[in-house]
Parts: C-alpha cells; sequence; structure tokens
C-alpha cells in the first residue's frame, strides 16, 4: 500500500473527463477525518465545486497558469479551515475546556486551525489515492477572491486548492527530484 501511494501516485494537472460519484467524496471525507489533529479538533472544512458556475468561480480566483487544471478538474475541493472550530471541543475533545481554550488570542487560534487544516489535507489526499483518485493540490489562487466567492460572512477562509478526479497520465511531467535524506534529514 505504501509504494501505491508514494511511489505509484502522481500529482495531476490535467484529468480524463470522467465524472467523480457523489458517494466517493462521501468516503472520501469519512476517511480523512479519521487522521490525527491537535486535540482531534479538526478545524478542515470541504467545499466540493463540481458545477460549472461553482467552478466558474474557482477558475476567477486562480492564477493563470492554474486555469487550464481547475477546468480539466471534475471536483475542485476547497480546503478551508474555520475559524470557529473549537465551538465543536465538547464533541470532539471532551476532555478540554472549551471556554479557556477560545481565551486564547485570536491570531493563536487562527494559526492552530491553519496548520491542522493543512495536515488533515494531507490525509484528504492520501485518502482520495486510496479510493483511486487523482490530486492535483495548489496554492497559485487569490484567497481573498475565493472566500468572497464561497465564504462569505461565514468563519471558513480558504487554504488550498486539490483537483480531484482520474488524471490523464498522458499529461504527466517526468517525476521531480527529491532531496535525499543526508540533504533533508538528521538524527540528533
Amino acid at each position: 500500500m505504501s509504494k501505491e501511494l508514494f511511489l505509484e501516485h502522481r500529482t495531476h494537472r490535467a484529468f480524463r473527463d470522467e465524472p467523480v460519484d457523489e458517494a466517493i467524496l462521501h468516503e472520501l471525507y469519512d476517511l480523512a477525518k479519521m487522521g490525527p489533529t491537535a486535540s482531534n479538533l479538526n478545524p478542515m472544512r470541504i467545499s466540493f465545486v463540481t458545477s460549472d458556475e461553482a467552478k466558474e468561480r474557482v477558475i476567477d480566483a486562480v492564477a493563470e497558469g492554474n486555469k487550464a487544471k481547475v477546468q480539466s478538474a471534475p471536483v475542485v475541493a476547497i480546503i478551508a479551515h474555520d475559524l470557529d472550530f473549537a465551538n465543536h471541543i465538547p464533541t470532539l475533545a471532551p476532555h478540554m475546556n472549551k471556554d479557556a481554550y477560545q481565551s486564547q488570542d485570536a491570531s493563536k487560534l487562527a494559526e492552530a486551525a491553519t496548520e491542522n487544516t493543512w495536515l488533515s489535507a494531507g490525509y484528504l489526499i492520501l485518502a482520495a489515492r486510496t479510493l483511486g483518485l487523482d490530486c492535483g493540490p495548489m496554492s497559485g489562487f487569490n484567497k481573498d477572491k475565493i472566500n468572497d466567492a464561497f465564504f462569505a460572512g461565514t468563519s471558513l477562509r480558504a487554504d488550498m486548492l486539490i483537483n480531484l478526479g482520474y488524471g490523464d497520465a498522458e499529461a504527466l511531467y517526468e517525476r521531480g527530484a527529491r532531496l535525499s535524506f543526508d540533504e533533508a534529514c538528521q538524527i540528533l
């Protein structure tokens, strides 16, 4: 399984014209939500964009080099964090004191939400791969435009986009290099 998840799957920039069944999106979330986050706070929220109208709003917010990528994807997952994630402490982390946690500085809470959402997005990518989906994560977009178009008046804030679908293997680039253990790691 690890070979498949890490060595055989690739980041896709183009997708086949094949829809993703909504049931797979439910299964995808049900797998990804089980990945550990700090104190089980789970601040990640996902908006699965599948309609042409909603996809046009995403395309309007992405960098020029990402427009074709978004257009080809049957699903664009807008990964956001919920600034009000601590409201769910009684359910998700009943061992914690909700009021004490929420009394922290707003910037510290936002940082915790963002960091844990990025962590959860990694689980989402791995879960997608186990379900046979290909992914194209990207950060080249205007977060304010996404927030205005999809999250105005809410506590959600965009972090990243992940294109989902069935990748077009013909459009893959040669796999990029990675740093060796000695270049990237140390044992102390």
